[in-house]
């Protein structure tokens, strides 16, 4: 196991990670917690994304020069598109976009803004401003219910929605991806705030019988933005 108070990066929830007996990989990301995990993950599942790739992009001229290097974001807000290497690129106002996944795909991009500078296009933080967690299956509708006021069932709502809402009082950023046959939702919010959001979600997991899970459970299921 990698120890990650080695790693020059740490998850901002990697102490809960380490209690609960998390199995880090080299880039420190916990792939284990149990075993049994995607027994859990199959029913809830908690896992942390933090260190996985991802950048914003702000400004009247980001999703144009998103869709030049073949990245488009949906035609219209709160909407988000799978891209081919398994990254999703959601577009949450006329001039700003989040990626999610795609380790080559952000590195490609983050250089070419480098480079190029455009025109009323300027990167957001996203890995440092954000925690990103993941939450899967069957029984993550009815969790998210007790924390979130919007209706996140998927008979409400869809497959790549996105909202911008508050859960467990906190601003944060929901998309729903579906694990294979499981529910499935991202959820980014305040990176300060991590360690309360994490502690708030298995709290409201506790009668699902849910809890943390590493991402070997996700690729289990069949979690399509893992690759790339």
């Amino acid at each position: 196991m990698t120890a990650p108070d080695l790693l020059p990066a740490r998850s901002f929830v990697y102490r809960r990670l380490l209690a609960a007996g998390a199995r880090f990989d080299r880039d420190g990301a916990a792939r284990r917690i149990a075993d049994g995990d995607e027994e859990v993950a199959r029913r809830l599942g908690l896992a942390d994304l933090s260190l996985a790739p991802r950048a914003g992009f702000k400004g009247g001229g980001a999703l144009a020069w998103l869709a030049g290097r073949g990245a488009a974001a949906p035609d219209r807000d709160n909407r988000a598109a799978a891209l081919p290497d398994g990254a999703r690129l959601a577009r949450l106002a006329p001039g700003e976009a989040l990626l999610l996944g795609g380790r080559s795909r952000v590195a490609v991009l983050e250089a070419a803004w480098r480079d190029e500078r455009p025109t009323a296009c300027y990167p957001v933080p996203r890995g440092d401003s954000h925690c990103w967690f993941r939450i899967a299956g069957g029984h993550a509708p009815a969790m998210l219910a007790k924390l979130c006021a919007v209706d996140l069932r998927p008979h409400r709502f869809a497959a790549l929605e996105v909202a911008q809402t508050f859960v467990a009082r906190l601003a944060a950023i929901v998309l729903r991806d579906d694990a294979g046959a499981a529910p499935g939702y991202h959820l980014l919010a305040d990176s300060a705030s991590a360690v309360y959001l994490w502690d708030c979600l298995l709290d409201a997991m506790a009668e699902f019988d849910g809890g943390p899970v590493g991402t070997e459970a996700l690729a289990a299921l069949g979690d399509p933005c893992l690759g790339g």
